[in-house]
C-alpha cells in the first residue's frame, strides 16, 4: 500500500539538513503568560497535538525514483516541565535548549515543553522540524490545537498568504532554503533555492503541486518522478550544459577559530498602531519597515557590504494546510534606503522567484542520492538577511485556556549548530502580530560581530529607538 502522502522538494532539503546536509532548521512558537499555566491544560494540548497534522514522519519508498511518504505517528515526546523556575533574562537561553533530539523520520518531529519563570509567568515552546512544517503551517497547528477554525472552516484563509496579491504586506516563514512555487500559481510563492529545480514547468502542470498530497503507489510515483526529470533535462539542455552550481561564500574568518555559542536571539515587541505609524510616516509598509530594520541592525554590527542581499519567504498556500509551502524572492539594500524604497523593491521582488540554474527540474533532487541532492542544493536561499513575515496570528494564540498571553513569538532556532554548518544568513528576522502588537524575534549567525546576547540586544535597542519605534524587550 502505497504512502497516503508525498514530500515535496521543500520538505526533502529541510530533511537533509535534519540529517547535518546543511544548516540545522527548526521551528518555534513560544507564549508568555502573567501566571503559571495549568499543566493539565498543557497535557490536554500535547494529547491533541500527537493526534493532529504534526504527529507524522517520513518513511522510504521502496522504488527507486519515487518519493518519500507522510504516515501518521502519535509517537511524541513527553511534555517537558522545567524544575526550576528560571530568569526572565534566561527565557530564549531555555527556548534555545528545546530543538534537540527532533526526528522528522525515526522518531518525534516535535516537542512541546514550559517552565516557570521567575516573575510569575509561565513559558511555553511548541518547537517542531522544519521538515514537517514551515512558520505559518505551525501557527495553524497550533491553532488547531487550540480549537481554531483554520484548519476545519472551508472559508478560512491564512492571514498573510499573498498567492494573489501583487504587492504584498507580509511574506510567510521560511528559512532561505525553499524552491518553487506551486506550478499554475499567480506570481507568489516562497523562496526558491539555487538548487537544481523548476524551470519550464509544463510537463509538471500535468501533474498538480497537490499531487503531492495523493496516494500513489511508489511505482506510479517513481514512473511520474522520472519522466519529469527526463523531459525536464532534455528540455534544459538543449539550450547548453547549465553551469556547476556554486555557493556563495562569505568571508566568515571566524567561523572555525570561535569556541561559545554561535546563534544569539531577541524579542521585541512593538504597539502595531506606532509601528504602523512609523511605516507610513517613510513611505512605507509594516513588512518595509520590518526590512529595513533588519537591514540597519547588519549594518550597524559590523556587516561590511556596501549593499545587502535580503531573502525574503512567501507563502504560496491557496488554502490553510500544514506543509511547507512557500517560495523565496530576493532583493538588494542600499545604505540608503528607506521603508518606502524598500516598498517599491519589495513589490517588484515579490513579482518573481528565485529560479534554478540552468532550468533543471527540481524533481532531479528527489530521485538522486541525499549528498549529491544536497552539493546541488547548498545555500539555496541563502542571502546575506533573512525576513520572514509571518503575518497575523489567529486569536485562538492569544490564550492558553484561562491564561492570557502577554507575548507570542515564532522563530527559527538552530540545535547542534557548529561551525563548520554556518549558513551565508548572518541575521534573520521573524515577524508576526497578534492582536495589538507586533512581535519581532531575531537570530544572529554572526558571533564574529554580534558575540553575546547582550550585544545582539543593544543593536535591537538602538536600531528601534534611531526608528523611534517604543519596543519592549523580553
Amino acid at each position: 500500500m502505497g504512502p497516503a502522502r508525498r514530500l515535496s522538494v521543500v520538505d526533502e532539503i529541510f530533511l537533509r539538513t535534519h540529517r547535518r546536509l546543511g544548516t540545522p532548521i527548526a521551528l518555534q512558537g513560544l507564549w508568555r503568560t502573567a501566571d503559571r499555566v495549568d499543566p493539565e491544560l498543557l497535557r490536554r494540548v500535547h494529547a491533541t497535538l500527537r493526534v493532529g497534522p504534526l504527529g507524522r514522519r517520513v518513511i522510504r519508498p521502496r522504488v527507486p525514483g519515487a518519493r518519500r511518504g507522510w504516515r501518521p505517528n502519535t509517537r511524541a515526546h513527553p511534555l517537558e516541565f522545567t524544575d526550576r523556575a528560571i530568569a526572565t533574562g534566561d527565557l530564549l537561553e531555555w527556548a534555545d535548549e528545546q530543538g534537540a533530539n527532533l526526528d522528522p523520520e525515526f522518531g518525534p518531529g516535535w516537542r512541546l515543553s514550559t517552565a516557570a519563570l521567575a516573575d510569575g509567568g509561565s513559558i511555553v515552546s511548541l518547537t517542531c522540524s522544519h521538515a514537517l512544517a514551515d512558520g505559518r503551517a505551525l501557527v495553524l497547528a497550533v491553532d488547531d490545537a487550540l480549537g481554531g477554525p483554520s484548519l476545519t472552516t472551508p472559508s478560512a484563509r491564512v492571514s498573510g498568504s499573498f498567492a494573489k496579491a501583487p504587492a504584498p504586506a507580509a511574506n510567510c516563514p521560511g528559512t532561505g532554503r525553499t524552491v518553487a512555487a506551486a506550478p499554475g500559481r499567480s506570481d507568489t510563492g516562497e523562496p526558491m533555492t539555487s538548487t537544481a529545480g523548476a524551470a519550464d514547468r509544463s510537463d509538471a502542470n500535468a501533474a498538480p503541486a497537490r499531487e503531492s498530497g495523493e496516494s500513489t503507489s511508489d511505482w506510479s510515483d517513481a514512473w511520474r518522478q522520472w519522466s519529469i526529470v527526463a523531459r525536464g533535462t532534455v528540455r534544459a539542455l538543449r539550450r547548453g550544459i547549465p553551469p556547476r552550481p556554486t555557493r556563495a561564500v562569505p568571508d566568515r574568518e571566524y567561523a572555525l577559530s570561535t569556541g561559545g555559542k554561535i546563534a544569539h536571539s531577541v524579542v521585541l515587541q512593538c504597539p502595531a498602531g506606532d509601528w504602523e505609524s512609523v511605516a507610513q510616516a517613510q513611505g512605507g509598509t509594516a513588512n518595509s519597515l520590518f526590512i529595513a530594520l533588519i537591514a540597519k541592525m547588519l549594518w550597524a554590527s559590523g556587516f561590511p557590504g556596501a549593499t545587502i542581499d535580503a531573502s525574503l519567504p512567501v507563502d504560496t498556500r491557496d488554502e490553510p494546510r500544514v506543509d511547507n509551502d512557500l517560495a523565496m524572492t530576493e532583493l538588494t539594500i542600499e545604505r540608503a534606503d528607506t521603508p518606502g524604497t524598500i516598498r517599491e523593491k519589495a513589490r517588484i521582488a515579490y513579482e518573481r522567484r528565485m529560479s534554478s540554474p540552468g532550468g533543471m527540474p527540481e524533481e532531479l533532487l528527489q530521485v538522486i542520492p541525499d549528498r549529491w541532492a544536497h552539493a546541488l542544493s547548498r545555500g539555496a536561499g541563502e542571502r546575506d538577511m533573512l525576513c520572514s513575515n509571518i503575518g497575523t496570528v489567529p486569536d485562538s494564540l492569544r490564550a492558553l485556556g484561562p491564561h492570557r498571553c502577554t507575548g507570542v513569538a515564532a522563530r527559527a532556532i538552530h540545535p547542534g549548530l557548529t561551525a563548520n554548518c554556518l549558513p551565508r544568513t548572518r541575521l534573520s528576522g521573524y515577524l508576526c502580530r497578534i492582536a495589538d502588537t507586533y512581535t519581532l524575534a531575531i537570530v544572529s549567525l554572526d558571533p564574529a560581530h554580534i558575540d553575546t546576547p547582550a550585544t545582539l540586544r543593544t543593536l535591537a535597542h538602538e536600531t528601534t529607538t534611531a526608528f523611534a519605534l517604543p519596543v519592549t524587550l523580553w
